[in-house]
């Protein structure tokens, strides 16, 4: 809340949606979650409904989600079963363990491994890229992201399990989520270019993660809005759309 803009300037905020996950499906080449993304889907609505095998209930499901009507009793088991599936998405990407993705969910740490086995089985692209990026790192002790940015790992090779486990976690995840890191400074450079170019007075403020911020005068929002989410979609061509989703606000609070 104390992120407020000068008078006559409202704040303005596009955040990359999922951009680690759509990272991870373009690089994992991983066909079902390319498909989704590609044809808009909540990819945690829909890998909670693969798990129970009822892709094509999708409609009905993400209406109901959307509606939060606490008193609907298929509310409460499919947002439970939603945040499950995000909570395995997100943690996959950092190469969590049955363990911490126990600890996470409040499951018994032989349920955890159980996800964990199944989620591979149904992203079998996810599985194998993984284990491509450890194996690369072993032979060469760095991995890289889509831009060629190295991440050396001493430890990939360590006789000691916790340092070499953490390398190969950290194998797994710097592809994604350093690639998803180097788009959002890509379309950073191509905003202000932008901007620029549109002689605008409004300005990039705050970049923080996969979400730019930035002062827009009352009368330049909508114009600054549409060049900005342009150039955030196309920073980088990927197999899936990257997408930005927009907001505005008198403080940053209100904006998120």
């Amino acid at each position: 809340k104390q992120f407020i803009p000068p008078p006559g300037y409202l704040l303005l905020q596009l955040d990359y949606s999922q951009a680690e996950l759509r990272v991870m499906a373009a690089q994992a080449g991983e066909k079902t979650m390319i498909k989704w993304f590609k044809e808009g889907k909540d990819i945690h609505i829909m890998s909670a409904l693969k798990k129970y095998h009822v892709e094509d209930q999708y409609d009905r499901i993400k209406t109901i989600l959307d509606k939060e009507d606490d008193n609907d009793p298929e509310f409460k088991i499919w947002k439970v079963r939603r945040k499950q599936a995000k909570t395995i998405n997100f943690g996959i990407i950092y190469g969590i363990s049955d363990y911490g993705l126990s600890k996470q969910l409040g499951v018994p740490r032989a349920e955890a491994a159980r996800y964990i086995e199944s989620y591979f089985t149904r992203y079998v692209g996810v599985k194998a890229y993984m284990e491509a990026e450890i194996a690369k790192a072993k032979k060469l002790g760095y991995v890289e992201t889509l831009f060629g940015r190295r991440r050396y790992l001493p430890d990939i090779n360590h006789s000691n399990y916790n340092l070499r486990s953490f390398a190969e976690r950290t194998a797994i995840n710097t592809p994604i989520q350093g690639t998803a890191a180097d788009i959002i400074k890509v379309a950073m450079l191509k905003v202000a270019k932008a901007l620029q170019d549109a002689k605008v007075k409004s300005r990039v403020l705050l970049q923080v993660h996969d979400e730019l911020v930035l002062e827009v005068t009352n009368e330049e929002k909508d114009k600054v809005a549409k060049i900005v989410e342009q150039e955030m979609e196309n920073a980088v061509k990927l197999q899936v759309p990257l997408v930005a989703e927009v907001a505005t606000g008198k403080n940053w609070a209100l904006a998120k």
